[in-house]
């Protein structure tokens, strides 16, 4: 059976830099994914002009009939997934004058909600000795370091629960909302509380594939490319997309019979304090 590898959002960007170094490393088809066919395509184009041979795959991570279509797919032509790069997220500019508690509920909804959704939908077809990488960011660590001492004892507690997290996003979605997010002991970024969300549910989802299929190896890691240079971050970044793929692809490579990292928070390849 061919080994396949899945980038979530990898039109451009990140995503984009992700596919690139795996088409040249990864023994197995690459898949390029976006929601929009039309920017999707003129991607894989565009790598295939450079002499490398992407496939691609429509995929909203939003649209639940999308994430279990992809699923489908995947599961009939390959048998399940031996690589998922969970890279599609979005965030507001600095300057953008949308209520708070919009941007919490938006944000959210992509960068949590739909990640979730698709290691839902996805992690039952991880093939033994897989590999799951979900793009966080270091803004996770400092909106985790901003919030109230009891929210931090339950974001890096080893036994909070999925439900328990997903609780937890949605009560800073509703406060942020109401306007009261600050009392309930939430930092004002959106943006950080929903990659907080994502390296948690790293941990969680890590903990319980040790669990439920300890013998089949399957590594499960959050990471934080670095402040890369892209429609997301601006130009004023100090790092080139090829760069910020550096550590995702690293993590989606880690040889076959490696036992860490597992549930980590990784850096510039290296293992994070959470």
């Amino acid at each position: 059976m061919t080994k396949v590898a899945l980038v979530t959002g990898s039109n451009k960007g990140i995503g984009l830099a992700i596919v690139q170094s795996l088409c040249k490393q990864y023994g197995g088809d690459v898949y390029l994914s976006s929601r929009d066919v039309g920017r999707g395509t003129a991607a894989v184009e565009k790598l295939q002009s450079e002499g490398l041979k992407p496939f691609f795959r429509q995929l909203d991570i939003t649209d639940p009939e999308s994430v279990r279509a992809a699923r489908d797919f995947f599961k009939e032509k390959y048998g399940g997934v031996d690589v998922l790069i969970n890279n599609a997220g979005m965030a507001f500019k600095v300057a953008d004058t949308t209520p708070f508690g919009t941007q919490a509920k938006v944000t959210l909804k992509t960068n949590f909600f739909a990640t979730r959704d698709m290691c839902n939908e996805f992690l039952p077809i991880i093939k033994p000795g897989g590999r799951v990488v979900n793009v966080s960011s270091i803004m996770s660590s400092i909106a985790l370091n901003r919030c109230s001492p009891e929210l931090q004892a339950r974001f890096r507690s080893s036994d909070i629960t999925e439900e328990e997290l997903v609780g937890l996003m949605e009560r800073f979605v509703k406060e942020a909302q109401d306007g009261v997010h600050s009392k309930g002991g939430w930092p004002d970024t959106a943006y950080g509380i929903s990659k907080t969300g994502v390296t948690v549910l790293s941990r969680i989802h890590a903990r319980k594939l040790r669990q439920e299929r300890p013998a089949d190896q399957i590594l499960l890691n959050a990471c934080c490319p670095g402040w890369v240079r892209t429609d997301m971050a601006g130009p004023k970044a100090t790092k080139s997309p090829e760069e910020g793929a550096i550590t995702p692809v690293y993590l989606a490579l880690l040889p076959a019979g490696a036992e860490e990292p597992h549930g980590q928070f990784v850096s510039d390849k290296m293992v994070q304090p959470w």
